[in-house]
């Protein structure tokens, strides 16, 4: 059950721009609002690995390795959470995907609504040459 959908990715020269959006699907109505929305990002045969994250209050928090160079923001009236990735480098070549978290515990009847204290989109892939 998609509950996240990321689109924006591509495949990119170095130095080059990609803005990533993070959507909350409407399935997700009637769940809690997010207490924060992660990026995070894998290549074949390695672990999942952190980006970026967005707090429901606002604070931000970026990896080493991508600071000053990706920007992380989010828009609730369109319900998306944004990556702007400038000056990317071949490193930055991988399948980005994006977490939600409640921000509060789940009642029984959002449990049998569907909704859960994590949720994950499917992935957008960004590739940089």
């Amino acid at each position: 059950q998609v509950q996240l959908v990321e689109s924006g990715g591509g495949s990119v020269q170095a130095g080059g721009s990609l803005r990533l959006s993070c959507l909350r699907s409407e399935i997700r109505r009637g769940c809690p609002a997010d207490k924060d929305v992660t990026w995070y990002r894998q290549v074949p045969g390695k672990e999942r690995e952190f980006v970026s994250s967005i707090a429901l209050s606002g604070p931000t928090s970026y990896a080493d390795s991508v600071k000053g160079r990706f920007d992380i923001s989010r828009d609730t009236t369109r319900n998306t959470v944004y990556l702007q990735m400038n000056s990317l480098k071949s490193e930055d070549t991988a399948m980005y995907y994006c977490r939600g978290r409640a921000e509060r515990p789940l009642t029984s009847l959002e449990r049998k609504r569907g909704c859960t204290e994590s949720y994950w989109g499917r992935g957008t892939q960004v590739t940089v040459s």
